[in-house]
């Protein structure tokens, strides 16, 4: 029986994907009941302004755009006026409630999930109408934005504009979500959100990595993984009538070389893991202050469990786990157990574990990766 979910409008996950997902716009009403939004305006102003952030503020003026990137003075921020709007990435790095409800999304593979952003507009503040090359969903967290989307074809910017505004845009639909609303959107569908009033936005990407960076990055995978042999010689060399041209015999040897390089669905799995697990440039992660031996880390996985860190993006295939840009390979009990880990981002240890799991484990643990929490009780 296909169990229908109130998140995709009494759709089931079967359903959404086979009508919906990258095809076409669905609207829902009531998604996520009872939803008022996991910060209020201030609490979004101060994350945008902490030294890591990745925040943006578009402000609009007389039909001009203007785009500044974070962080911002938080005395600014508060005496802002007009048409306005502050975007901030990755709350779910920083907030625990942003990563549960990033849970209830996981019917999308990890691999294709970039992160949570959360936005905020006084009335009339938006950032243009816009595509995106990735698909989204706009859950309506306080107050209430009016959304307008277009199926266009026709994808010309303003030129000059600092941000990737339509400058033809051909309304098709609108609609005003309140909190729980959701509007899922598949990649290149144009849209415009317009706050009605103070309102905030949490919108929950998916990344679609272009096929032109993926080659260009496993390129760069391959170069510390390849060793061809043997060095370039000639001792049969011919005289040239022109020294200045690269001659048939160089290229047809150093042809036969190149062409030595090869690889399989593994080596592209692999890559696949480290590249999409890869933190972002600006994620760092913290060790423990005072690390538990490794021993006394066993001891508590007998009475803890264990759950990622808020940053950690971690992927599996196969029989190796990735984290955070590493691979680990892995046998089937240890792959079992850290494929748990990595489904729900958290694992009820217990005396089971293997030694290979435990070791992995406290690895992942010395590198930040991961921290011990207290079991819930009921």
């Amino acid at each position: 029986m296909k169990t229908k979910l109130t998140l995709l409008g009494g759709l089931s996950i079967e359903e959404f994907l086979r009508d919906y997902w990258q095809k076409k716009p669905l609207l829902i009403r009531q998604a996520v009941p009872g939803f008022k939004g996991l910060l209020d305006p201030q609490q979004l102003i101060e994350l945008s302004c902490m030294e890591d952030a990745q925040a943006r503020l578009v402000k609009q003026s007389g039909g001009a755009w203007q785009l500044s990137h974070g962080p911002f003075d938080f005395e600014k921020m508060q005496k802002l006026r007009g048409k306005w709007s502050v975007l901030v990435q990755g709350v779910n790095h920083v907030l625990p409630e942003a990563a549960e409800l990033l849970k209830r999304f996981s019917f999308i593979p990890h691999a294709r999930l970039d992160d949570l952003m959360v936005s905020y507009a006084p009335k009339g503040g938006g950032v243009g109408p816009h595509f995106d090359a990735y698909d989204v969903f706009l859950l309506q967290g306080s107050g209430h934005r009016r959304w307008q989307i277009s199926t266009q074809q026709d994808r010309t910017l303003i030129e000059g504009a600092p941000l990737r505004i339509l400058k033809e845009f051909h309304i098709e639909q609108e609609w005003v979500l309140e909190a729980g609303d959701m509007l899922y959107l598949p990649p290149h569908c144009g849209h415009n959100g317009i706050a009605e009033d103070d309102c905030m936005t949490y919108s929950i990407g998916f990344r679609t990595p272009a096929y032109q960076e993926l080659a260009e990055q496993f390129l760069v995978y391959l170069q510390d993984r390849i060793c061809v042999d043997g060095v370039y010689a000639d001792p049969g060399l011919n005289t040239q009538i022109h020294p200045s041209e690269i001659g048939t015999d160089m290229l047809q040897q150093v042809a036969r070389a190149i062409r030595k390089v090869q690889w399989d669905d593994d080596d592209i799995a692999n890559f696949l893991g480290s590249y999409l697990s890869e933190p972002k440039p600006h994620i760092f992660f913290e060790a423990p202050a005072k690390p538990l031996s490794a021993i006394r880390f066993e001891q508590a996985l007998q009475t803890h469990s264990i759950a990622l860190d808020l940053k950690t993006q971690m992927l599996c295939h196969g029989s190796t786990v990735f984290i955070n840009g590493e691979s680990h390979p892995a046998g089937k009990a240890s792959y079992r157990a850290l494929r748990e880990l990595a489904d729900t981002r958290q694992l009820a240890t217990h005396s089971k574990l293997t030694r290979e799991t435990i070791a992995l484990l406290y690895e992942f643990y010395l590198d930040g990766y991961l921290e011990i929490i207290s079991n819930k009780r009921g």
